[in-house]
């Protein structure tokens, strides 16, 4: 075929295109195309029954007997509106409301013509059976051929000049069904359904609607090579969310490109559309079954109560926050001092949740006498703590801020807790405050220490929890969001190294398990949440571009940059001297956790703080680790003697000469006061 021919295609199929999506044939017309048709095919059937003579019947009885069946055929399409259906989309239901409009009529013209024998009628009210007979096939198999004919001429216009993508549909069941109806109908036309694949011994081998159906053994690399195939459409309704993730694994371990069709609920009026059917999220690789809550009691703990939540614009804050508003509080005072972020949270709450009393306040969790303030104010009744610096390298380089936000921040908000009797206190954690090797788990377990001293001192009403879990998909600056950037600029995927691994959960499955345990808690708890099996990250960014379309090492490179300063091979959610009890939720455990004996921690924390600007990077994480002993730093720059740590360092001999008098200063204070 020539590029002219083609071009003459392209014009006219666009042209048709064009045409089509301006224009629909009305209703009406459609009402009154079948019953002319019905007029006619009658007045032909009369024809074939008398062999075309027309002097053997009568034309006046004729008229009449087609006058009472179109009247007949217009009564039960109306009741049935037989017409209704835009006829490009023409579906099986379309043609069976033809089908059961003619049958019916059919039937009533034979009861009304032997009626009208048997009552000696007027003549024009018998109808000759044969022709009624001849009149349903003609008028049946009119109306059929006309839609049937429509709808292929605007597929084989909107599709007939186009390389189709073939497809394979998971689930050979009712949904398997509608999902190849929908791609069938599809108005890009890019997809042919070339086969279903089903677990279903009784379906293998077999068709549904002339579809094969195999069983999943079948299908290999060379079987999909053969048939050119590149994409499955997941389309199973019922199926626990291991056996799904198994599916998906086993799907991107033959390069399948994947789809997914959402649940029946999310369904536009009823109906499965094109635009629904996406590609299958992350979080279907985790194959995590849903949580259970116990909601009955965390309703209670939140009925009428005023919540603060720190760090609400954060990933874990902004989810809490979402949880919180399902639930009948009494006020909501969302507090973060990330300005761009709080006003997306604003709008959010504006359009989705505009029925829960909510109170934004810009603020930052260090300054102390605005945190005064909102505990004045807002008297809260709970806080989740969910405030900190996280992301791993940067900390590592600025210490001083790890201590100032992180622990300078909870420290301010247990002591307002205290003093203006909070009745629950729930801090966030994380798994690297376990045996850290970077200064920012070093820094969360600091906190994870003011919060049991708080807890254990006498004077305290208020019940303090803490709960400690892993990486969760898709936080701001998580692997995640970066691998999906990586992929979209086509590579290179970096990834630290081949052996590291990490527990991962979903953001709604975390923030559920702090609330269950926010309200499981009597106090003076640590919380460790199930994370199920660690995930080797080149693993996950493997299934990430497999998932996106691409082939890993051919259409996109992995490369490794090496461990960066702080980062562990792998996590952990227990120290060796821990273990956990059982708690009546299967995925949350207690840690059993050694308090905090020696009280004169709190001082050295304090005197850090107070001298925090006064010290190098070096001093900082030398302090760390006197305050952590469990704190081993792969960081080279801080594994050197304090004397010849350079990084950081005032360049004026006076001034380091002093800051080195200011850190002996504290350490004679801690060998001494105590």
């Amino acid at each position: 075929m020539s590029n002219k021919n083609i071009s003459c295609q392209e014009i006219i199929r666009k042209y048709a295109i064009s045409w089509f999506k301006k224009y629909s044939i009305p209703r009406w017309i459609v009402f009154i195309h079948d019953n002319l048709a019905v007029f006619f095919t009658f007045c032909f059937a009369y024809l074939l029954r008398f062999n075309f003579v027309i002097q053997d019947f009568s034309f006046y009885y004729a008229f009449q007997n087609s006058i009472i069946t179109i009247t007949v055929y217009i009564i039960f399409s109306l009741i049935f509106r037989s017409y209704s259906g835009m006829i490009r989309h023409t579906t099986v239901i379309d043609i069976f409301y033809v089908l059961f409009t003619n049958t019916l009529s059919f039937a009533t013209l034979i009861l009304i013509s032997l009626a009208a024998r048997s009552f000696g009628m007027h003549l024009s009210m018998v109808i000759p059976l044969s022709i009624l007979m001849i009149h349903y096939v003609l008028i049946t198999v009119f109306l059929f051929t006309v839609r049937l004919t429509i709808k292929t001429v605007y597929h084989f216009i909107t599709t007939g000049f186009r390389k189709k993508k073939k497809v394979l549909i998971f689930g050979a069941g009712a949904m398997g069904v509608i999902v190849k109806r929908v791609l069938q109908s599809d108005i890009k036309g890019d997809h042919e359904v070339a086969g279903f694949i089903d677990n279903n011994k009784n379906l293998q081998g077999k068709k549904m609607t002339g579809i094969p159906v195999y069983a999943p053994k079948v299908i290999t690399r060379e079987f999909l090579q053969k048939h050119h195939i590149e994409t499955m459409v997941f389309a199973i309704k019922d199926i626990t969310p291991a056996a799904k993730s198994d599916i998906i694994r086993w799907a991107l371990d033959l390069g399948l490109e994947l789809r997914d069709t959402p649940p029946l609920s999310t369904w536009m009026n009823g109906e499965l559309q094109m635009s629904q059917i996406q590609k299958v999220k992350l979080e279907e690789l985790l194959g995590r079954d849903p949580i259970q809550l116990n909601l009955k009691r965390i309703a209670l703990g939140l009925r009428d109560k005023t919540i603060l939540v720190t760090g609400a614009a954060g990933s874990i804050g902004s989810e809490i926050v979402r949880q919180l508003t399902l639930f009948q509080v009494k006020n909501l005072v969302l507090l973060d001092q990330a300005e761009t972020p709080m006003f997306h949270l604003e709008n959010e709450l504006k359009t989705s949740f505009s029925q829960c009393p909510v109170q934004l306040v810009l603020a930052d969790i260090t300054n102390t006498a605005k945190m005064e303030e909102i505990f004045k104010t807002f008297k809260p009744d709970i806080v989740f703590h969910a405030a900190a610096y996280k992301h791993v390298p940067l900390l590592e380089y600025n210490p001083h801020e790890a201590i100032r936000v992180n622990v300078g921040g909870t420290k301010n908000i247990t002591r307002l807790a205290v003093k203006y009797k909070v009745d629950k206190f729930v801090m966030i954690s994380t798994d690297k405050a376990v045996n850290p090797t970077n200064v920012m788990g070093a820094s969360k377990r600091i906190c994870e220490m003011i919060v049991q001293m708080k807890a254990s001192q006498e004077s305290n009403n208020t019940q303090f929890v803490i709960t400690r879990f892993g990486n969760v998909l898709g936080s701001n600056g998580s692997v995640i969001p970066i691998f999906k950037k990586q992929i979209e600029d086509r590579g290179p995927v970096t990834v630290t190294h081949p052996e590291v691994t990490r527990y991962f959960m979903t953001i709604p499955e975390a923030c559920q398990l702090v609330l269950e345990a926010g309200f499981m808690g009597k106090g003076d708890e640590i919380f460790v949440f199930d994370m199920g099996k660690p995930v080797k990250i080149v693993n996950l960014a493997r299934q990430m571009i497999r998932l996106s379309g691409f082939i890993p090492d051919e259409d996109i490179k992995i490369v490794y940059t090496g461990l960066r300063p702080g980062e562990k091979l792998y996590e952990e959610l227990l120290t060796n001297n821990e273990n956990t009890l059982p708690t009546h939720h299967p995925k949350i455990k207690i840690a059993k956790v050694e308090g905090v004996k020696n009280r004169q921690v709190l001082v050295q924390i304090n005197a850090l703080l107070n001298n925090l600007y006064n010290l190098t990077k070096q001093e900082t994480v030398d302090i760390i680790k006197e305050l952590v002993p469990e704190f081993q730093s792969n960081n080279e720059e801080y594994n050197g003697v304090l004397t010849q740590t350079k990084a950081a360092e005032p360049d004026n001999v006076v001034e380091r000469t002093l800051v080195s008098d200011s850190y002996r200063a504290i350490k004679r204070f801690f060998n001494t006061a105590f």
